[in-house]
């Protein structure tokens, strides 16, 4: 009914992640490493999703599109590496505004980060390259994946969003180790959009064909019914670790932060759960 494909998954994991990239770095806040990191990353992932498509001679859209990301995220991180003076804007004014606040509270000037305003700075729609090479492939493999094909499509890309949401979400809560003083606007922004994508996540898995039949025993997960209620946990344990996190990110203390991205850890897991899972079982179908 609807094949799960390793080089698909791989290439939506990266094209999800890849465009969060964009909705976090528009907002010019986030250190420019954050999207070294990134990039790297998720270009990794799309390098693996082009030699696994290449390995097993299909889906030849796919691995256009995967190779085209990879090398996108290549040619993009070439030009942010080619920025990091510049720094980005909001860092720049949040650190000046520390400096002269330490000035005028010591009399000392102390060393702080300095940024070279010749250089021009990293233009963050650049961003949006890579993933627009990928959601090529992610329908192409939604389509050649199963039918009905809009449905297959919707679950790809729906999924991709998803995972990528939830990926970005703890990668960005680490960074705040590294950027010490960064607000979490944008790490709530991601929160949201976790929250937000869920019900489609879940929605588009339940519609016929799909995890309905499996919990009503018309399709045979293997286990006896088991690992289609796993799936349920999965999927409510994600949307409730995502109000957690909502109410952790609340409080003022810093370490909220720290424990918003140890609870996302633990709705990576939840998330890749309830797409994967889901996947597997109308696999056997």
């Amino acid at each position: 009914m609807f094949a799960l494909h390793i080089e698909t998954f791989m290439l939506q994991w990266a094209t999800g992640g890849l465009a969060f990239l964009w909705v976090t770095g528009r907002r010019r806040e986030v250190s420019i490493g954050y999207g070294w990191l990134l990039r790297l990353t998720y270009g990794l992932f799309a390098l693996a999703a082009f030699s696994l498509a290449y390995r097993y001679e299909r889906q030849p859209v796919l691995m256009i599109s995967a190779l085209a990301t990879t090398l996108a995220c290549a040619g993009v991180g070439w030009v942010s590496w080619t920025s990091r003076k510049a720094g980005v804007l909001h860092q720049r004014e949040r650190v000046a505004r520390r400096s002269a606040r330490v000035a005028k509270m010591t009399g000392i000037d102390h060393e702080v980060q300095v940024f070279d305003e010749s250089v021009p700075e990293f233009p963050p729609n650049l961003d949006l390259i890579a993933p627009a090479f990928g959601i090529i492939g992610v329908i192409a493999g939604g389509a050649y994946a199963g039918s009905p094909v809009w449905l297959s499509v919707a679950r790809m890309v729906v999924g991709a969003a998803f995972m990528g949401a939830v990926s970005d979400g703890m990668l960005l809560g680490h960074w705040y180790l590294t950027q010490p003083g960064l607000r979490r606007e944008p790490l709530v922004e991601l929160t949201k959009w976790i929250g937000w994508i869920w019900p489609f996540q879940v929605g588009l898995l339940l519609v016929p064909p799909g995890m309905i039949s499996a919990l009503n025993g018309n399709i045979d997960d293997g286990y006896n019914g088991m690992l289609s209620w796993f799936w349920v946990a999965c999927a409510v344990m994600t949307i409730v670790l995502v109000i957690v996190t909502r109410l952790a990110l609340k409080e003022r203390q810093y370490s909220a932060v720290m424990a918003a991205t140890g609870l996302l850890y633990l709705a990576i897991l939840t998330a890749f759960g309830t797409d994967l899972v889901a996947r597997a079982i109308l696999a056997m179908a």
